[in-house]
């Protein structure tokens, strides 16, 4: 009995896995809230221009 549980709550467990990997693609960030800058790749942090892009 006990070993039936157990491959039961492994075959559980490896369904919600691969229903857990089947995502939906949302709609794009808009530019300003990307996370990274996409000519130099660094992190952005705030709304403001990229150091790069300053000049």
């Amino acid at each position: 009995m006990l070993i039936k549980i157990s491959i039961l709550f492994v075959l559980v467990m490896v369904g919600l896995a691969f229903f857990g990997r089947l995502r939906l693609p949302g709609p794009k960030a808009p530019p300003l809230l990307r996370k990274t800058c996409p000519r130099c790749g660094r992190p952005r942090i705030g709304s403001g221009p990229c150091p790069c892009e300053r000049g």
